[in-house]
């Protein structure tokens, strides 16, 4: 049986944070990107290869304009929520990880700890940890929004930085 490849589109938009890739399968948020395509490329192909069985990336800005519009007004305060479907690519326990994720509300936190016991794997810290960290639809999925058990921030993908301005962003418009 013949199988057609799977394509990935993709756009680039300007955020606060820097420059953001936002890719889609045809079923969902695929991914996200800190930095250009050209920054990212030879990391989103072998995301891509490894979840996709395919690197065929075409840029389609058309097809991300309501995920791109969603993202600008959060970026501005204007939205909490997302209405995006979701393609999210990993393993069960990843899978697990990301959706008690998205149960975390618009500025809150939550301990890693908290994200186990959630998943009922309240001994699996390091294991949420890595979950977290290879989350692949930042921001939408809202990896930023766990911190430490003391409420300290530790690690982030995109750097403490960006993982800070997002918290106090959400702060400041709650």
């Amino acid at each position: 049986m013949f199988m057609k490849e799977t394509t990935i589109v993709y756009a680039e938009m300007e955020s606060p944070i820097g420059p953001l890739v936002v890719a889609s399968t045809g079923s969902g948020i695929c991914h996200i990107d800190f930095g250009t395509f050209r920054d990212c490329e030879p990391e989103l192909r072998r995301w891509s290869r490894r979840w996709l069985n395919t690197d065929r990336w075409v840029r389609d800005e058309e097809s991300l304009r309501d995920a791109v519009r969603q993202l600008s007004h959060y970026f501005v305060g204007e939205r909490k929520v997302f209405d995006l479907p979701l393609d999210l690519r990993g393993t069960p326990f990843q899978l697990r990880v990301w959706n008690a994720l998205l149960e975390v509300g618009y500025g809150r936190t939550a301990s890693y700890k908290e994200i186990g016991r959630r998943i009922g794997a309240e001994k699996a810290v390091r294991a949420v940890g890595g979950a977290n960290n290879r989350n692949p639809v930042p921001i939408i999925v809202p990896c930023h929004r766990i911190v430490g058990s003391d409420g300290s921030l530790v690690g982030y993908g995109g750097g403490l930085h960006i993982k800070s301005f997002l918290l106090k962003l959400e702060e400041s418009h709650s």
